[in-house]
């Protein structure tokens, strides 16, 4: 395939990686929070299976097999529980803003464990960022606090997921990059995902799937955002232009948004568009802070939501 069209199928991967969020919620609407990520990660797997394949675990470094499953597994699950313990669309789809952070902290927790140098400029990238991120959650009132904690309070469980998940995909991110030797582990990871969703789903309280037409079509096209998403990342990261596609990644933010406000029928706040295009900004300032410096060694790590 040539460098033009794997860069095509890369940006087509994030324009399925976009779509991610809203579909999730919406399957999770129907079938629960849990019973429906688990579905979503069960049909995902099998995409996987046949579209990257089955990886030889035998060959991978054990602290990527073992700490990479764990921390890929931890991070789905954040995402898709944050989802679908929103309250309210228009909810879910600020939580998942709030997600949006790992790009900016991938590049800062590589800078303080040393694995990449940055300019000054990462500091304004950062601060605007947060910044956009307050303004989502804000909502009309500008930047206030008071609004911010009244707005988190009504659902701390969920907002919490969705600031725990940013950290442990930096993470992730860090941890692929220096341990995994070029292992791609992800079809292993989306089983192991939906099996302890399942695990969750048996053992836990949780609420009956109630399956619809509706339902149905929106797990089809959330397992395969998630399925045809990775398959064509891969191509894209491997033969086409890598600098394009981190670039254009981390305008998924804005992408993600627009997408779920369209599938969720959730008409957003202007201040939500002008937080989305802060933490846009500010992602892609961070990540220019490092091209002057160095060849970013994490351009290749991008997550689905």
């Amino acid at each position: 395939m040539s460098g033009k069209k794997a860069t095509l199928v890369g940006l087509m991967a994030i324009g399925f990686f976009s779509a991610v969020a809203g579909l999730i919620r919406s399957v999770t609407e129907g079938l629960g929070p849990v019973g429906g990520a688990a579905m979503i990660y069960s049909l995902a797997s099998v995409l996987l299976l046949f579209t990257v394949g089955f990886p030889d675990i035998r060959k991978f470094p054990r602290a990527y097999l073992y700490l990479g499953s764990l921390l890929f597994v931890s991070y789905e699950i954040c995402l898709a529980l944050s989802l679908g313990f929103a309250l309210t669309r228009s909810q879910a789809i600020e939580v998942g803003m709030v997600n949006y952070l790992w790009p900016s902290m991938t590049i800062l927790m590589s800078v303080l464990f040393k694995q990449q140098k940055a300019s000054l400029y990462i500091i304004p990238g950062m601060l605007l960022a947060f910044i956009g991120l307050c303004w989502v959650l804000s909502g009309d009132n500008g930047l206030s606090v008071t609004s911010i904690w009244a707005n988190v309070k009504t659902n701390p469980l969920s907002y919490g997921l969705a600031f725990a998940g940013a950290f442990i995909w930096s993470f992730y991110c860090i941890l692929t990059s220096k341990k995994a030797e070029g292992k791609n582990g992800i079809t292993l990871f989306f089983i192991l995902t939906a099996l302890t969703l399942w695990l969750k789903y048996a053992f836990g309280a949780s609420a009956p799937m109630n399956f619809s037409a509706h339902t149905l079509v929106s797990l089809a096209l959330a397992a395969g955002a998630l399925g045809c998403g990775y398959a064509a990342w891969n191509i894209g990261i491997l033969h086409g232009n890598v600098a394009i596609l981190a670039t254009a990644s981390y305008f998924i933010p804005i992408f993600s948004s627009a997408l779920a406000a369209t599938i969720l029928n959730a008409p957003l706040a202007t201040s939500f568009w002008q937080g989305a295009a802060m933490v846009s900004i500010g992602s892609l300032i961070c990540w220019r802070s490092t091209r002057s410096i160095t060849h970013p060694p994490l351009e290749t790590h991008v997550d689905n939501a």
